[in-house]
């Protein structure tokens, strides 16, 4: 009896441990491994059920998933997940010179699935984007984080533990060397000076400045106009273009109650997104510095709803601002949004954002060009002042000619009296 009960325990506990492995994925190019992968996922999505309520299930990545999707190149790489019934995680890394970083990780999962979501009142498949906290990755290293990373969006929680990537492996052979994450770090080590030496990466913008905040008033930039990027995202069926996106771009950032500026530099930015039926996303990677927007629509208009942006300052200090209830830039999903004044957009309490000469279209692209454009407020107000000048003019005009005739009239009935 005390055997088997021993032998049971012992099964038990290696149930458990087998749901807690993570999966171990090498992908290959030319017979060669190009992307290793070794992490855990864990989903907990809340859905709606009959009756007007919801559910929430959980559950974690399987080890069986396929990698049918997955891709390496010289500076983007894409790790691509299938499982289950019509389920797939991705997340894509790009490279800028010594260092890399992830994009976006893109979750689909399909509420058709009875066995994952039973009595559930959708059917979709729904994609969720978000963006990791994976950033400044050494070239021949792997990312490193055994700690909990808990990436939150409307109605999924992912938690990533356990992760080790090598997104870009030379010579097809995984590194030893690993850059850790954040959150591996002992609370004990030395924080950075802020007498850093010109040795330190800085995000390769056009300008960059800096100034302490004023107390009562957003600070008026310093700096010049950025120069106006065009970008565009194409679909990874047919490799036609289906976001559109043109712009000058400026970020303003609070830290440490100093204020920064720092424009893109679109001749040193790479793009890639993804484009879907009710959500699209442009991810621009400019050396340690990405911004990801992420537009919604409601079948009649578009907006863009989420901005994540994570990167360097110029004096070397690492930032990560986010908001993901936005709803700006708003336009007929038929339509593009344009504004070519300057707009500036507060993001969070420590991040603004200036565009200029912007138009962006992230659904309905047909052949590669932006359709009509709405004009933004600020367009529509600068064409008030030559109408209110018009009517005034007008009714100055209708005065002098009332006046006119009033005192005709009266010089005429002068006259008559004289008589």
């Amino acid at each position: 009896m005390y055997r088997l009960s021993t032998f049971m325990l012992f099964l038990a506990l290696g149930i458990v441990f087998q749901q807690s492995h993570g999966i171990e994925v090498n992908v290959t190019d030319k017979g060669k491994l190009c992307l290793y992968a070794n992490l855990m996922v864990n989903f907990s999505i809340s859905y709606e059920v009959t009756g007007n309520k919801s559910e929430t299930v959980k559950f974690q990545l399987p080890d069986e998933a396929e990698t049918s999707g997955s891709e390496c190149s010289a500076t983007t790489s894409t790790l691509k997940l299938n499982f289950w019934d019509g389920h797939s995680w991705s997340i894509n890394f790009t490279s800028s010179g010594k260092i890399y970083q992830a994009g976006a990780i893109v979750f689909s999962y399909n509420l058709n699935d009875t066995k994952r979501f039973p009595n559930s009142t959708s059917n979709e498949t729904v994609t969720v984007t978000v963006k990791p906290h994976m950033i400044n990755i050494g070239m021949d290293t792997c990312y490193s984080c055994k700690s909990d990373d808990l990436i939150e969006a409307d109605m999924v929680n992912q938690t990533l533990s356990d992760v080790l990537i090598q997104a870009f492996v030379s010579g097809g052979s995984k590194s030893d060397n690993l850059t850790t994450c954040a959150a591996d770090i002992p609370t004990t080590a030395v924080a950075p000076t802020t007498n850093a030496t010109s040795t330190t990466t800085a995000i390769p913008t056009t300008n960059v400045t800096s100034t302490t905040l004023p107390t009562t008033t957003t600070p008026v930039p310093t700096i010049p106009t950025p120069t106006t990027g065009k970008y565009n995202v194409t679909a990874s069926d047919n490799k036609t273009v289906c976001l559109l996106a043109t712009f000058g771009l400026r970020i303003g950032l609070l830290q440490n109650n100093k204020y920064e500026e720092m424009n893109l530099d679109p001749n040193v930015t790479t793009v890639h997104g993804l484009c879907g039926v009710n959500s699209s996303d442009l991810v621009l990677v400019s050396g340690p510095l990405t911004l990801m927007f992420t537009f919604t629509n409601d079948t009649k208009k578009f907006h863009l709803h989420a901005l994540n942006i994570t990167g360097n300052t110029g004096s070397g200090v690492t930032f990560s601002e986010a908001n993901t209830n936005l709803s700006l830039w708003e336009a007929a999903i038929t339509s593009s949004y344009m504004c070519n004044k300057e707009q500036n957009s507060t993001i969070t309490d420590a991040l603004t954002l200036f565009t200029f000469n912007l138009q962006v279209q992230p659904f309905g692209v047909k052949k590669g060009l932006f359709s009509t454009a709405e004009d933004c407020q600020a367009d529509a107000e600068s064409f008030l002042v030559p109408i209110a000048v018009g009517v005034a003019l007008i009714i100055l005009i209708l005065i002098v000619v009332l006046a006119y005739f009033i005192g005709r009239k009266r010089n005429m009935s002068a006259g008559y009296e004289s008589f």
